[in-house]
């Protein structure tokens, strides 16, 4: 009798399980998708403005005036705790370092000058001017890839300035090379952001297909992290056939599945992944700590942005802080103990072109809106639980802000042609280390043209 009953309880157990792992798996139905939708202020004009514009990126003398006379009259800062350096988030000390370095030293005609070492454009999609730097390569004899290269918050185009050069120049032992657009998001950088509500993730991937379509390309690679691999990852569900390859430095499965892998993997990590990155997300009691400690500015844009963009729109100091904090903290985690917080690991021009270009464009809050866009419409949740055959590559740099094992990436990604892990770096891999995220764009994509050829 009790091993009848073993028996059965195990069956119903098992059968329970089968169901529920089903379920899980099911893929949603693909939501309409409107590519028209008119993001600009007011009713679609009869006639739009198609035209694709040379810009010039200038940080005029009244902007840069107003943002010396801000920092120079700011209040003293409260002083860190006795004895802590990061551990409470900015270090005012070495924000006052920074911020004279920023009104004292930091050249804006010169940084203005780099910045426009490349070709910039502006184009109206969906009543929306997107900014994009557009560089063609030099030289005959390999062929041209079209690479569509998308940031994250705080970020914009900027990012990319320093792989650029390596995509576009011919390797030896590959015989293709990129041509790359690197676009500014929606409300980011240079790119106008949107009054109306519901601009999240998911529609700005409709404006950057539209505006690959306009450049002439029907079909392309893309290279994102952050928000940007969100937008990407989109468009690989909802338009696969437009997508040649996308490689991904966050890589991040969203789908239910994916979510109680997590906790199964807690049970017997080494059974699913190599043990000596275990570490990076087990024990779970380890990762929720870090989380808990480092996503209360996420839980703030995604509820309450425009609350906090009122003192980051009217302070430099305050944005600063702000948002070089985030950076600092995602470009090494362990650095807490320091004054930087980890800040030292990018060069500093480099960080003070990246707030600058926040300050003068006035973006903070059209920005910061993407978090609570991206978790307020039911079509976003939708369209993260359908897989995709898009052939995909990731990298995972130490300090990623989210770490997946190949088990858990493979939910959403059904073709994962290549993983890569590395005991360095971190988010703002474009910054960084360009010439390991270079690297391996060019081995990822000679994996994904292979995979094509046979596959």
């Amino acid at each position: 009798m009790l091993r009848s009953i073993i028996f059965y309880g195990a069956l119903v157990v098992m059968a329970l399980a089968i169901g529920f792992k089903v379920y899980l798996r099911h893929p949603s139905l693909l939501p309409p998708m409107d590519f028209d939708r008119w993001w600009g202020d007011g009713p679609r004009p009869d006639d739009e403005d198609t035209s694709i514009r040379p810009f010039v990126i200038v940080f005029n003398e009244s902007m840069v005036e107003d943002l010396k006379s801000r920092l120079r009259n700011r209040r003293p800062f409260t002083p860190p705790l006795y004895g802590a350096q990061s551990q409470y988030g900015m270090n005012t000390k070495y924000l006052d370092e920074l911020l004279t370095f920023w009104s004292d030293e930091y050249n804006f005609t010169e940084r203005a000058k780099r910045l426009n070492k490349f070709p910039h454009y502006k184009t109206t999609i969906q009543g929306l001017d997107i900014h994009f730097i557009h560089v063609k390569p030099k030289g005959k004899g390999k062929k041209v890839l079209p690479l569509l290269m998308l940031h994250g918050w705080p970020s914009s185009s900027k990012e990319f300035d320093k792989v650029i050069p390596i995509l576009t120049k011919p390797k030896d032992g590959y015989e293709f090379v990129f041509e790359v657009i690197a676009a500014d998001l929606p409300g980011f950088g240079f790119s106008q952001g949107t009054r109306k509500p519901g601009l999240s993730p998911l529609q700005v991937g409709t404006i950057m297909s539209n505006l690959m379509r306009r450049l002439g390309h029907n079909m392309y690679y893309i290279q994102a992290g952050d928000w940007g691999s969100q937008v990407a990852t989109h468009m690989t569900t909802f338009i696969p056939h437009e997508i040649l390859g996308f490689h991904t430095n966050m890589p991040v499965s969203s789908r239910p599945i994916s979510y109680v892998k997590y906790v199964i993997g807690s049970l017997f990590p080494s059974l699913i992944m190599d043990e000596k990155y275990i570490n990076r997300i087990y024990p779970i009691r380890k990762l929720f700590d870090y989380v808990l400690r480092e996503s209360g500015y996420f839980h703030l844009q995604a509820t309450k942005p425009d609350t906090i963009g009122v003192a980051l729109s009217d302070s430099p100091a305050g944005l600063a802080a702000y948002t070089l904090e985030k950076i600092g903290v995602c470009s090494n985690r362990y650095q807490l103990n320091t004054p930087h917080g980890g800040l030292e690991n990018i060069d500093r021009n480099d960080l003070m072109d990246t707030v600058t270009i926040v300050w003068a464009n006035e973006c903070i809050v059209t920005s910061m809106r993407m978090y609570a866009e991206a978790f307020a419409h039911e079509d976003v949740f939708l369209m993260h639980n359908i897989p995709t055959h898009v052939p995909t590559a990731a990298i995972n740099f130490k300090h990623e802000v989210v770490y997946q094992p190949d088990w858990i990436l493979q939910d959403k990604f059904l073709n994962l042609v290549r993983s890569t892990t590395h005991d360095f770096g971190g988010h703002f891999a474009a910054m960084q280390t360009p010439k390991a995220l270079a690297y391996d764009v060019f081995e990822s994509v000679k994996e994904i043209i292979r995979f094509r050829l046979y596959y």
